[in-house]
């Protein structure tokens, strides 16, 4: 079926469960410990209400979306997500021609599969590279240098991530980078030949932007030497646009705004770190209310369709990212479910606005209700 098939991310979920290797799939879609905080950052949506309002013009409809000083065509971009290869081989480009064609930020991981040169030439500049602060910082700044060369304009300091977090799916599945091939793993394979040829064919991913002579990369080396001394560090080495992506606490955010940061971005890293950690939606009240009107707020973790980011928008987020949701449309239908599954949500969204009698996000703001 394919991407014909895709009307919903629920649709590209469930085609990608089919078609992925189970190792893959869990990686993709699992959550800390029992996945109590994915369920939670659902309820937080689900309970959120939008007021439809009646009988104003909104024949003509906007998605575009102001951004920094920029213009974006959607309010949503595309989150940072490491070894995006595992959907499909190729992912990575696949995502980068989307944001050039979309006009909308890529995140750019630390952990991708293409190296960050070649992203940014893909999405034709519209990327942000995705930085994780590890070990002793060497390594880091070396790749804040890397991102500045390349051209990359904003860089998004990821801060939620001292220690990875325990992810049983992917314990139980023995997953690793790169992959260890025992019995279980290699029946997860055999059983799903179409992923496994064709990942084959390609070469198995790898984490690329670390294969360049002196920089190494363990996936679990620990981050939790990053202190604000060294958020200041950064911002001093960092010319262009500075994001810190992980905050949930108010206090922590006016800090970010204290000592630099030109935007937050709210999130609980998709509930895969710490089980128990507030809803997105919920902490991006509380730290919108802490901060005022003006500071830019973006929001991640638990976004599934088009009324979700219209939601996020009326709670005070000026932007929104999407991640698990776009792999799973890759791997249910290569390139053209990617596209598919993108318009899908941007047809939701324009409905929504329609529904609520709006014409632009820049108006979502105004009809905030609790």
């Amino acid at each position: 079926m394919g991407a014909a098939g895709i009307h919903s991310a629920e649709d590209a979920r469930r085609l990608a469960r089919r078609r992925l290797p189970w190792m893959v799939f869990d990686y993709i879609d699992g959550a800390a410990g029992s996945e109590t905080g994915a369920r939670r950052n659902r309820a937080a949506l689900d309970a959120a209400c939008l007021r439809p309002r009646v009988l104003r013009d909104v024949s003509a409809r906007s998605l575009a979306m102001p951004l920094f000083d920029d213009m974006a065509g959607r309010p949503f971009g595309i989150a940072p997500m490491g070894m995006c290869n595992l959907a499909a081989p190729g992912a990575d480009l696949m995502l980068a021609r989307l944001a050039a064609r979309e006009k909308v930020p890529l995140g750019v991981s630390t952990v991708a599969s293409t190296p960050m040169e070649r992203m940014i030439e893909l999405a034709e500049g519209h990327a942000w590279f995705q930085l994780y602060f590890s070990g002793d910082g060497a390594t880091t700044f070396k790749l804040v240098e890397r991102a500045r060369a390349a051209g990359y304009e904003t860089l998004v300091l990821t801060v939620d991530v001292p220690e990875v977090g325990r992810r049983p799916r992917e314990l139980r599945h023995g997953f690793k980078m790169p992959f260890r091939i025992g019995p279980r793993q290699f029946l997860d394979f055999a059983l799903h030949p179409r992923w496994s040829l064709t990942t084959l064919a390609h070469g198995r991913p790898q984490m690329a932007n670390f294969l360049a002579p002196g920089f190494t990369f363990e996936r679990t080396e620990s981050r939790a030497r990053a202190t604000w001394e060294t958020f200041a560090r950064l911002r001093d080495a960092w010319p262009g646009r500075l994001v810190i992506k992980g905050i949930l606490d108010p206090e922590d955010a006016l800090a970010a705004r204290e000592r630099g940061a030109d935007a937050i971005e709210i999130s609980n890293h998709g509930a895969r770190q710490l089980e128990i950690a507030p809803a997105s939606l919920t902490a991006l009240q509380e730290v919108r209310a802490a901060l005022g009107p003006d500071f830019p707020l973006f929001l991640d973790s638990g976004l599934r369709g088009g009324e979700d980011i219209l939601t996020a928008l009326t709670r005070g987020a000026n932007f929104c990212f999407l991640g698990r949701v776009l792999l799973f449309a890759i791997a249910a239908g290569g390139e053209a479910g990617l596209q598919r599954l993108w318009s899908v949500l941007s047809e939701e969204l324009s409905l929504a606005m329609a529904q609520t009698g709006i014409c632009s996000p820049e108006q979502a703001q105004p009809i905030a209700r609790g």
